[in-house]
């Protein structure tokens, strides 16, 4: 059954980039996979959402998604600017997604049913490729090379 509510996608940028510039760990949780990590979570606890995937306490998280039923996006503006900031401030990139929708509510058993598992799912996904597509250009565009 669906629900009115929104959909959320994390993906920090530059991920491998950043790894081996940081000298951060690639396989467990380092500076901003720890944060991210922590920050879904309390998220998700503090707007009833559900982490549809990604949430990784092992490795740390990378990127995310998650569905908030009967919530909209712009009841989650600050905490998603706050995440966004505070990886800024640790010198990360993240891009992230909030997609007002119908949302299922139940966790993903494969990473395709979480980015394209509804048609709502798949509108959020294309509009967090293009989100990176963006900043990626606009890195190599402002790279000293």
């Amino acid at each position: 059954m669906v629900i009115d509510g929104c959909i959320v996608m994390l993906d920090v940028d530059f991920m491998e980039e950043m790894v081996r510039e940081k000298g951060l760990p690639e396989y467990k949780p380092n500076l901003a996979t720890g944060f991210l990590t922590r920050a879904v979570e309390s998220l998700a606890i503090k707007h009833n959402g559900v982490v549809i995937f990604g949430l990784d306490y092992e490795r740390g998280t990378e990127e995310a998604v998650l569905e908030f039923p009967l919530t909209s996006c712009d009841e989650l503006r600050k905490d998603l600017d706050q995440i966004h900031n505070e990886l800024a401030r640790m010198g990360f990139s993240i891009s992230i997604v909030c997609l007002n929708g119908y949302v299922l509510g139940k966790k993903a058993n494969t990473r395709e049913e979480a980015y394209k598992g509804t048609p709502w799912r798949k509108k959020a996904y294309q509009e967090l490729l293009r989100m990176k597509r963006k900043h990626h250009a606009f890195r190599e565009e402002n790279s000293p090379n």
